[in-house]
């Protein structure tokens, strides 16, 4: 199976499209189990990616396999509506639990995309108003609706930038807050201003059916907003009679510490829109409203064939029990907290680290220029290259790719979070005497 395997490998270029193919590290892999990857060289190792806060529980949890498998014994698919089965139902009504406020009422789709989609759709239908407000730096997905929201990157957009009907806005990012004025204060009276200049130059707000934005910027970089700047925007969407949505697809299902990231802040959305770590891996998202938002989505408006899979409900299932058992918010939140000290006395021995931030073990280690600060997508690259020879997978976010993402499952433990910031260390380290010599 190896020897086919690697010519299966080697022949990747041919086989995949290249917005497939090339992203990185293309780390091939046999077996995932806990926090590890095992190679097809033979190794382990350390996942700090959980599969980009998918596996929140760790890869192939037991009980998730167990679920997965005794649904396979019942139902493969489920077009829903057409015929009906437990696991869905049982499903939202598990969901509904620990969702916030009167947000109660799924819609099952099977990508984080796809529930920004129904968001978008939901918010527009119930509204009758035909604009949607983002956030610059968010990323929200590559499908041509999410797209018209997404802006952490320009190359999403290229030779496709979506019609109308969006704007974008600012996101508050605490760096940029001058350094003499409070960051609450700075950030609450430019959020007022920025929507000011909007209605009055741009769109009305009895246009604008909704806000979206990501609580925490995900692929924008992993920034944490003030959370004073969080219930100002909820303000000023109640002033209008705008819909606010959360994408919680990456922040969700304990990746900060709470069930949603929305719920650190005190701020309850109208619509979430759900996926990643919801089933371990298994496609399966959900937009998310009260019932009195959903009435008003009549049956044809929306739709899909996959979305709600019987097996994927039963995973999902099976993620939120050991999500409890196993007291997984409460570890996040320790594990969030040790990482975040480890990482900070880790930046007083490299000055190529900049700013550490984290909410949960939703984590980012900027990496810059020591002579310029600014962000070093390039020796990001390498750094990250050789952390994998050592023996630990990290990903990358940011606008120039400057930031390393610490994404680990929410089961990892402080001698995993060691193991893996040494490895770090290692890389780092390696990198700053490679670059001594070539100077």
């Amino acid at each position: 199976m190896s020897k086919d395997w690697s010519h299966l490998f080697e022949r990747m270029p041919e086989l995949l499209a290249p917005t497939m193919a090339k992203d990185h590290p293309n780390l091939p892999v046999v077996k995932e189990e806990g926090c590890y990857y095992y190679g097809l060289d033979g190794k382990e190792y350390l996942d700090f990616t959980s599969g980009i806060a998918t596996t929140n529980v760790g890869h192939r949890h037991p009980k998730v396999v167990k679920a997965i498998k005794d649904g396979a014994d019942q139902l493969l698919h489920g077009p829903s509506g057409v015929i009906m089965y437990e696991s869905i139902l049982k499903l939202a009504d598990e969901l509904g639990k620990v969702t916030p406020g009167n947000l109660d009422c799924f819609f099952f789709g099977n990508s984080g995309t796809e529930a920004i989609e129904g968001a978008l759709k939901l918010a527009r239908h119930v509204t009758k108003r035909p604009y949607v407000i983002s956030f610059l730096g968010c990323f929200h997905g590559r499908s041509m609706g999410a797209l018209s929201v997404t802006t952490s990157k320009s190359k999403y957009r290229q030779f496709q930038q979506p019609s109308g009907l969006t704007y974008q806005i600012p996101y508050a990012n605490p760096k940029e807050c001058p350094a003499e004025l409070d960051s609450d204060v700075y950030f609450t009276e430019k959020l007022e201003k920025d929507f000011e200049i909007l209605f009055k130059h741009q769109v009305t707000p009895e246009e604008v059916a909704a806000v979206i934005l990501e609580p925490v910027l995900g692929e924008g970089g992993y920034i944490i907003p003030p959370k004073s700047w969080m219930k100002k925007l909820r303000e000023i969407c109640d002033r209008h009679g705008i819909l606010l949505i959360f994408d919680e697809v990456q922040t969700g299902f304990g990746r900060t510490g709470e069930w949603f990231a929305g719920q650190t802040f005190d701020v309850v959305p109208d619509i979430m829109a759900i996926a990643k770590g919801i089933a371990s891996g298994i496609p399966l998202s959900a937009t998310v409203a009260s019932q009195e938002l959903m009435k008003q989505w009549p049956l044809g408006t929306h739709s899909t064939t996959f979305g709600g899979n019987p097996i994927g409900c039963s995973a999902a299932l099976a993620t939120l029990e050991v999500m409890k058992e196993e007291q997984l918010l409460d570890n996040t939140k320790k594990m969030g907290a040790y990482a975040l000290e480890k990482l900070h006395l880790l930046k007083e021995k490299h000055s190529i680290i900049g700013d550490i931030r984290g909410l949960g073990l939703m984590i980012g280690i900027e990496i810059v220029n020591p002579d310029t600060g600014e962000g070093d997508g390039d020796a990001l690259f390498e750094i990250l290259d050789l952390a994998l020879e050592k023996g630990v997978l990290f990903y990358f976010c940011g606008n120039a790719s400057e930031v390393i993402r610490m994404v680990p499952p929410l089961t990892v433990t402080k001698e995993q979070i060691d193991d893996g910031i040494r490895m770090l260390d290692e890389a780092i380290t390696s990198f700053e005497k490679k670059s001594a010599v070539k100077a």
